[in-house]
């Protein structure tokens, strides 16, 4: 097989709660063996199980407070008290070294990344087939009472706003074809022009 040198992608998926992104996200890492998940760095206490390094890196706040002073993050953001952030070393490594990334972050940490990073990025929004489907996901999947199950509705509706941002929509009606269509988009953007700088080399040996 011929190997061109080429930048790696990040390929973000984003997409209001309930939609499937973080089970889109899974099945893409295991089909797709380049493929990395980015892990966040959180002020967030880890839960049971979680583990350092793997499912986020835990940060107390001084110590994410130095990233964001130092530029250590891409994007970052609070929410209910807690910071989140992308890492920046981690990344900007696996761009140079052509691996490619995927971020399971939501369309504000999107548009912060785009504008560190906006020749590398990628957004997928990901939507539901219709309201209605994503009120019954909500509802079997957590259990909630009705006003929370509201509460995620409204931030739905407010999340789904914001897709014309993105470069590419998939709607997650059936998983197999949602989860085709995004491969198919990192698929195309990995063979993107700009993306390939060892292709001068290539053609240049062919003339």
């Amino acid at each position: 097989m011929t190997a061109i040198a080429r930048r790696g992608v990040c390929l973000v998926l984003a997409a209001p709660s309930g939609a499937g992104k973080t089970a889109l996200t899974r099945a893409l890492l295991d089909v797709e063996p380049e493929l990395s998940l980015s892990v966040s760095a959180t002020t967030r206490a880890p839960r049971p199980g979680e583990q350092d390094g793997v499912h986020y890196h835990f940060r107390t706040r001084p110590e994410f407070e130095a990233m964001i002073a130092a530029g250590d993050l891409l994007e970052w953001a609070e929410v209910f008290g807690r910071l989140y952030g992308t890492p920046r070393a981690p990344v900007e490594g696996a761009l140079s070294a052509g691996r490619d990334m995927v971020f399971d972050i939501d369309w504000q940490g999107f548009r912060h990344l785009r504008a560190a990073l906006p020749e590398d990025v990628v957004g997928v929004f990901v939507l539901p087939p219709s309201m209605e489907a994503l009120q019954q996901r909500l509802h079997t999947r957590a259990g909630d009472p009705p006003e929370e199950i509201a509460r995620r509705m409204a931030e739905a509706r407010a999340e789904i706003s914001h897709w014309q941002e993105f470069d590419f929509v998939v709607v997650n009606d059936d998983f197999a074809t949602a989860l085709a269509e995004i491969r198919a988009i990192l698929h195309a953007a990995r063979r993107a022009t700009k993306r390939q700088p060892g292709l001068q080399d290539f053609v240049a040996r062919l003339t």
